[in-house]
């Protein structure tokens, strides 16, 4: 099963007031394992950058001038993601700026149900604590000491590891197949046992081998184990 981890970081809060995507970072993800493949893209938002966005991701202006708008990384962003759930930490924000930067440059937009939306699963699993990515990485002990600015392609790494803790560690596959035979044996009400070979195995101790342990086995008298 393919997963694409992603996060975008924007000029504000809303696509319909001016607002755009000024960074798409994504990681992917095979089965739950991360592959090492990844996306990363910085656009040009073709508008001036908010002091208050600034200071969140630190994209500026001069930074932003030179790299290439949406219209020309729609067709390589897409590509990428394909058909792929998309793990999203609040899901509902980069959704609607990414559908409200593919309508634009008139590409179909993506569908919402192809989203994981990592902020309801934690909400979901500690009801009543923060929820926030760094909140989770302390919650799960992981780094993110780096975190000094929000920064899609790093944030995108850690929702990853936190992704993974949230659906139940490094192996949940691993988890959910055991759980899921355990449910199934115990459903059909069997105490399986191994069936008896139809032929034993050929022994391969020597008649040397053997002789020395009979040899050992009646020095230690009636009383051994071997003897009962």
């Amino acid at each position: 099963m393919r997963e694409i981890v992603l996060d975008t970081e924007t000029t504000g809060f809303e696509p319909g007031e001016g607002d755009r995507i000024v960074e798409i970072g994504a990681v992917e993800l095979w089965n739950h394992v991360a592959t090492g493949k990844t996306y990363h893209q910085y656009i040009n938002p073709e508008r001036s950058m908010p002091q208050a966005a600034f200071e969140v991701h630190g994209l500026g202006d001069d930074f932003l001038r030179d790299k290439p708008v949406f219209a020309d990384i729609a067709q390589a962003f897409v590509d990428f993601i394909g058909e792929a759930k998309l793990v999203i930490h609040n899901a509902a924000f980069d959704m609607k700026f990414l559908n409200a930067e593919l309508g634009w440059v008139k590409r179909p937009t993506l569908p919402m149900d192809q989203a994981i939306d990592t902020l309801m699963i934690a909400r979901k699993k500690f009801p009543g604590s923060p929820a926030s990515l760094d909140a989770l990485c302390r919650r799960f002990g992981i780094d993110n000491s780096s975190r000094t600015l929000h920064g899609a392609l790093l944030d995108s790494e850690i929702l990853a590891e936190v992704y993974l803790e949230l659906i139940g560690g490094k192996q949940p596959d691993f988890g959910l197949s055991t759980s899921s035979q355990s449910a199934k044996d115990a459903a059909s009400g069997e105490d399986w046992r191994p069936s008896q070979r139809p032929t034993p195995l050929p022994s391969r101790l020597t008649a040397e081998e053997e002789a020395a342990h009979k040899a050992f086995v009646e020095k230690l008298g009636d009383a051994a184990l071997w003897a009962r």
